[in-house]
């Protein structure tokens, strides 16, 4: 029996666990202020950092990554492999199990494709046939795909918050709170209650500092802040068809990353040189190309998303800057719904598209292959890639194959952003989980039980 189990089986039985027997207090309503939208979207649309933490909690896929990069259960009661080929889900009950059926065949069909449906892709017909008996789910691969668990810890392949068999360590307790949920399989949450507050970054910080909130959610990185792995990944995409074939080295010669982080993205946040950000493929910036001849005429749309102040900024800064390169570049702020039906149509000329990777290099690679108009390129290499049984050798074949093919994708990486949270004192438990996303179900308050002193209030 795991830890959390024991002192929950304790608490139903009325022996209230506490800091001085060096067990964590079950009790207490956590005050988290953020900076997403007061209820996220579908989680394939939900991908910021922000709001994948907050449908986190009420919707999770079938296991979460542990910070060592681990799969653990957590929609899923067991994930295993009966043979090599094949890997078996089992789920809390039958409606789960049809209801992730349902999810992950939507991220594959014509209505609203996804380029999150490039983790599915190892699967036989790439998961479209994918049918639940009983509670059980077995996925059948079309070839060696070792990260395929990893892969699908990924927060765009939980069920929709609407779905009736939705499940998460949490459940929706009116507009602007969760409750613990006792039955969750990981063991129940040591809070009872998070009440939510959704406001903007000035919001944020008057909330803090007037000690309203004991959690801020997406605040600026300084002394006393923690952060997760930045792997929210901005791209400039473009149609080849519809862009002259120096386009490339014109954006290149353009822009320098490092300023473009800096002045018009909010951190914290890196530069990416390469399709797979720092924290997947740690490589120095290289060199900016000389710029190819200006002509002046050329007029090219630039998409971005409108729920987006750093997309905003960055599509402004780009306008200007390829002006210098002969290009006259239109805004068209959409919805991301509206962006990823633009995408899923070839329907654009220039398109800023941003992705939560998974923190896995194989999975991340098809995901942006896919995003970049490549899916052609994902049954070359991933077969190639999920020979390798080593994790570090697949690793290190998948940072190969991002760099060389990278001159032949037409995306160009950007920068690539993480979630930064403060805490206060009484707060105990809060860790990031490999995806870079906080870990709200272990979070615990001191005072809760106990009554520490010094608690703030």
């Amino acid at each position: 029996m795991t830890l959390r189990l024991a002192l929950a089986s304790l608490l139903l039985l009325g022996a209230a666990p506490s800091l001085a027997a060096g067990r964590f207090p079950y009790g207490g309503e956590l005050r988290l202020a953020h900076t997403g939208p007061a209820e996220p979207g579908e989680p394939a649309l939900a991908d910021t950092p922000t709001e994948a933490t907050l449908l986190g909690l009420v919707s999770r896929p079938v296991c979460r990554l542990a910070p060592d990069g681990n799969p653990l259960p957590a929609l899923a009661r067991e994930l295993a492999r009966p043979s090599p080929q094949v890997v078996r889900l089992t789920l809390p009950s039958p409606a789960q199990a049809n209801a992730l059926t349902r999810a992950w065949t939507r991220l594959t069909g014509p209505e609203a494709p996804s380029p999150y449906r490039a983790l599915l892709f190892p699967l036989r017909a790439e998961g479209r046939q994918l049918s639940a008996t009983g509670d059980s789910l077995e996925l059948v691969l079309a070839f060696p795909w070792p990260d395929l668990e990893r892969a699908l810890c990924h927060p765009a392949l939980a069920p929709p918050r609407t779905s009736p068999a939705v499940l998460g360590p949490f459940s929706p307790a009116g507009p602007t709170a969760v409750e613990a949920r006792l039955g969750w399989t990981e063991g129940r949450p040591y809070l009872d209650r998070l009440r939510l507050t959704a406001t903007d970054e000035r919001g944020l910080s008057r909330l803090w500092s007037s000690q309203e909130v004991q959690v801020a959610l997406g605040v600026l990185p300084d002394a006393g802040t923690t952060s997760g792995a930045a792997l929210y990944a901005t791209y400039l995409a473009w149609s080849p068809r519809r862009v002259p074939s120096d386009f490339r080295q014109a954006v290149e010669s353009a822009i320098d990353r490092e300023d473009l982080t800096r002045l018009f993205v909010r951190g914290p946040a890196v530069p990416m040189p390469y399709l797979l950000p720092p924290a997947l493929l740690p490589q120095p910036q290289g060199a900016r190309p000389v710029p190819p001849p200006a002509q002046a005429g050329r007029k090219v749309t630039l998409l971005y998303d409108t729920g987006s102040e750093d997309q905003r900024a960055v599509a402004e800064r780009l306008q200007v800057k390829l002006y210098e390169r002969g290009y006259a570049v239109a805004l068209e702020p959409l919805s991301r719904a509206e962006l990823r039906a633009r995408w899923a149509r070839g329907d654009y000329e220039l398109m800023l598209h941003s992705l939560l990777l998974p923190p896995v290099p194989g999975p991340a690679l098809a995901v942006v292959l896919d995003a970049a108009g490549r899916k052609d390129l994902l049954g070359v290499e991933l077969p190639r890639i999920g020979t390798l049984l080593d994790p570090a050798a697949r690793d290190a074949k998948a940072r190969e194959r991002a760099l060389a093919l990278a001159p032949s994708v037409p995306m160009l990486p950007l920068y690539a952003q993480g979630l930064a949270l403060r805490s206060a004192p009484e707060v105990g438990g809060l860790t990031f989980d490999a995806q870079g996303l906080p870990l709200l179900d272990g979070t615990w308050l001191q005072a809760a039980v106990t009554g520490v002193p010094g608690a703030r209030r």
